[in-house]
């Protein structure tokens, strides 16, 4: 069926874009619509990504050449933070050496004692431009021998990652959050199921779209009285609530992810505005969870039931 489907697609001349993990983890993504969708406040990763690898460089320049290495250093990807480039920090001060036989000194003599007025430099770079600041470097700076230092940092958190966490404007019932959910998520056969204590005020809520029985663990770290999430099986579930909070809610995995599509048509027509071409989306409503029916008893005798 998915090749036929991708056929029909080529045969139409029609792209396809699929967003999986990429969405979900993303800042506007599928798990920043949920929570949104719920109303939690002060949203952070369930699961943090990662933040980006970086190193701190600090060299030794003349001043008559702080400028020039500046740019060559920014322009192999040195002193990019956020909005700004070229961004450093120098000081003064005063450097001395003795060049050795057969060196070659750009600056003094052989054998004797040389002090000269540098700037130091220190400028953050992403760990993966190393070498490529290092050749730009060794080919801006005047000096035969540069002295330089390079400097890893502790790796933080991203912004992004897997889930969100956030706070309700006022505590719930769980029993309450729930029926809220029920409200907000587009309606399927299986509907939405609760398990804890259902009289618990709770406030705290964890939310990962799609099948999320990984981050129960998570939630729980996070400090969540409840998580959010779909398709959640019998035995992690069961065990889960075993040790207590957070309770859950489950979802379907459709109707947990589709609150973002509709985001996600806006953003691609602003950005198909911006380039100057205007673009019309349809959000489609179709119910893509494999069940078509739940059934309950038709009766609410008892008798017989199984213990």
């Amino acid at each position: 069926p998915k090749g036929r489907l991708v056929h029909e697609l080529v045969r139409g001349g029609c792209a396809l874009y699929t967003a999986h993990t990429n969405a979900d983890a993303a800042e506007d993504g599928v798990a920043q619509a949920l929570a949104e969708l719920l109303g939690l406040q002060d949203l952070r990763p369930l699961a943090p990504a990662a933040g980006q690898s970086l190193d701190t460089l600090v060299t030794f320049v003349p001043t008559t050449h702080t400028h020039d290495l500046l740019d060559a250093l920014a322009a192999a990807g040195a002193g990019s933070l956020g909005d700004y480039e070229r961004c450093a920090y120098t000081s003064g001060g005063t450097g001395t050496f003795r060049p050795l036989p057969g060196a070659h000194p750009t600056i003094g003599a052989v054998g004797r004692a040389e002090e000269v007025a540098e700037d130091r430099i220190e400028m953050v770079l992403p760990r993966g431009r190393r070498s490529a600041v290092v050749r730009a470097l060794r080919a801006a700076h005047p000096y035969e021998e540069p002295a330089f230092t390079l400097l890893e940092h502790a790796t933080t958190d991203a912004s992004t990652g897997i889930g969100r966490v956030g706070e309700l404007p006022e505590p719930l019932t769980l029993q309450a959050l729930g029926a809220q959910v029920a409200d907000v998520l587009p309606a399927t056969p299986a509907g939405i199921r609760v398990g804890g204590d259902l009289a618990a005020q709770v406030r705290t809520v964890a939310v990962s779209g799609g099948a999320g029985d990984s981050l129960l663990g998570a939630a729980r770290a996070a400090g969540a009285e409840v998580f959010l999430t779909a398709d959640l099986r019998h035995h992690p579930a069961s065990e889960h609530l075993a040790a207590g909070p957070p309770y859950l809610i489950d979802a379907t995995h459709w109707a947990s992810e589709w609150p973002w599509l509709p985001r996600a048509a806006g953003l691609l027509e602003q950005d198909a505005e911006a380039a100057g071409a205007p673009l019309s989306t349809r959000v489609s409503s179709r119910s893509t969870d494999p069940w078509a029916l739940q059934l309950a008893p038709t009766t609410n005798d008892d008798e017989g039931a199984p213990l």
